[in-house]
């Protein structure tokens, strides 16, 4: 690593979106630490490598899950000496189906990565950023933020969670010179259906957007210090739009037709 360079950490890195921010940090010349919790971080971390000339990249795989895999990762970045300019906490995953079908374990792996995780990785950076008057910090929240999950009922709550404390850390911090960006974006070809068990829904069916352009969207608005952002496609922005104006029931009633089980065959949920 050079020191001459900002360093970014960025969790989730090994595919989707999350790969996608690292190599556009890269390639605007910053010094990494990437994480995730799968052996295909290491060959991600080749490929991120290649794309920025020179740029230094440490790896830590770990389970954020975990309060010990979080203080792993923040004692690798500690351990850099160096300060970190920009973060994109952006680990997370979901689980489809019915609440009172699905396993009471997965449920609670959602909560404690994508909720906990985020919020004590937080408490570990942010106060650094803030003595030095300077910082960026982006959280992967979703569209689903704004959207009750009929079958994917934890998932959007705890982006909703992630919603709130973001809009929440952009007010108190506003004299700080530290800022906060929420990334918002829709159905996204990641891993994330295939993991979630979701490829027999509507949703799991669709196109999806390019996570390249979800990330290379969400750099340009975290560089930029703007406080959230509907990223993708043109569809996707207009859902991001109609979102705002529709009533909780309907965009429940919505949600349900593409994400019910075995919606991708039939018209369950109508």
């Amino acid at each position: 690593m050079n020191e001459t360079r900002p360093l970014a950490v960025v969790t989730g890195a090994s595919s989707g979106i999350g790969f996608e921010l690292a190599k556009q940090f890269a390639e605007h010349g910053f010094d990494l630490v990437l994480t995730a919790e799968d052996g295909e971080l290491h060959l991600a971390a080749d490929e991120v490598r290649a794309s920025g000339a020179g740029v230094g990249i440490q790896t830590v795989q770990a389970d954020l899950a975990t309060q010990g895999g979080v203080e792993q990762l923040y004692r690798v970045v500690s351990a850099t000496g160096r300060p970190v300019a920009a973060a994109a906490l952006n680990a997370g995953v979901g689980q489809g189906g019915a609440f009172v079908e699905t396993d009471l374990a997965d449920e609670l792996r959602i909560i404690d990565l994508n909720i906990t995780s985020t919020v004590q990785l937080a408490k570990r950076l942010l106060p650094d950023m803030v003595a030095r008057g300077e910082g960026r910090l982006l959280f992967t929240s979703s569209i689903a933020s704004t959207v009750p999950g009929s079958y994917q009922a934890v998932y959007n709550a705890s982006k909703s969670f992630i919603q709130s404390f973001a809009q929440a850390l952009q007010n108190e911090l506003k004299d700080t010179g530290v800022t906060i960006t929420s990334l918002m974006p829709g159905p996204t070809d990641t891993e994330f259906f295939h993991r979630a068990g979701m490829e027999d829904t509507k949703v799991g069916r669709r196109p999806k957007d390019d996570p390249e352009l979800v990330a290379r969207q969400g750099f340009e608005a975290l560089m930029a210090g703007r406080k959230k952002l509907v990223a993708g496609s043109a569809r996707t922005k207009v859902q991001g739009l109609a979102s705002r104006v529709l009533p909780d029931s309907v965009k429940a009633v919505a949600h349900r037709r593409t994400a019910e089980p075995g919606s991708r065959t039939s018209d369950a949920g109508r």
